[in-house]
């Protein structure tokens, strides 16, 4: 399991690398300004992990769309420059208050999971086609793995108040025999940049502008692991790795009795 979720992360990370994103490795721990600005307080003030009190808090991070959104915050970006991107593989960390049912057992909802995070920083007229290439390249991830999946465009109750649009990815496991969310893809237009003071500007005389953020996950690690094992169970009990994989695993199964081939 702990090789197989390695070769996951590289796999994402070496795609996201295909698909022009620059790797970075953030903080786990970001600052109330921080999460302020990218929209997790304070409506999800109650989902996080907090050291500290009042302005001097420290976050452990929901999720590296946290730190990388960051990465610009107050600064007047060269126009030509965007849109950039950004990956991250980090663990990521959420109380799941409220979280009920047989999904909060098992590698489905965790305190504590593993997921690499995809974020742009772009132009607002583009920020929308954005969101769709995005989207595809979460999607192809999934494609090359050989996994049943869906992209759904969520309606305006079930979207993100920090967010204008968002697809969610959903990968079929037939241990649940439903399909389950695995990627949430969303554009923030300004919102984000508004908090954060991301601007830019078209060129050196030109009034500068609110960028526009995206950000989505490519792909979370524990779901995709679940998805690889239940859809390519033998039925000897053995798994046998996807082609696309099997460059990062060093094998192309894992036997009945837990050796690979």
């Amino acid at each position: 399991g702990a090789r197989l979720s390695r070769a996951l992360a590289a796999f994402f990370l070496d795609r996201a690398a295909r698909n022009g994103y620059t790797e970075i490795a953030p903080p786990l721990l970001v600052t109330r300004a921080t999460m302020w600005a990218t929209g997790q307080l304070s409506k999800f003030s109650d989902q996080m992990y907090a050291f500290g009190e009042g302005d001097e808090a420290q976050f452990l991070i929901p999720t590296a769309e946290v730190p990388l959104t960051a990465l610009h915050r107050d600064e007047i970006l060269a126009g030509e420059t965007l849109p950039l991107r950004y990956a991250a593989h980090t663990p990521c960390f959420r109380k799941e208050a409220g979280a009920a049912g047989k999904d909060t057992r098992g590698l489905i909802r965790q305190h504590q999971f593993e997921k690499v995070e995809l974020v742009w920083v772009t132009l607002p007229e583009r920020s929308f086609d954005d969101l769709d290439a995005l989207t595809r390249n979460a999607a192809g991830l999934l494609e090359e793995l050989g996994l049943a999946h869906r992209v759904m465009l969520l309606c305006a109750g079930d979207t993100g108040f920090n967010a204008a649009k968002t697809f969610d990815l959903e990968v079929w496991l037939p241990g649940a025999g439903a399909y389950r969310e695995i990627s949430s893809c969303s554009n923030c237009t300004d919102f984000q940049a508004r908090r954060a003071g991301i601007r830019f500007r078209r060129d050196a005389t030109a009034k500068a502008e609110l960028a526009h953020t995206l950000n989505g996950s490519g792909l979370a690690i524990g779901r995709t692991l679940v998805a690889v094992l239940e859809n390519y169970q033998r039925a000897d009990g053995g798994v046998t790795i996807p082609e696309a994989l099997r460059p990062f695993t060093g094998f192309s199964s894992i036997e009945p009795d837990g050796s690979t081939r």
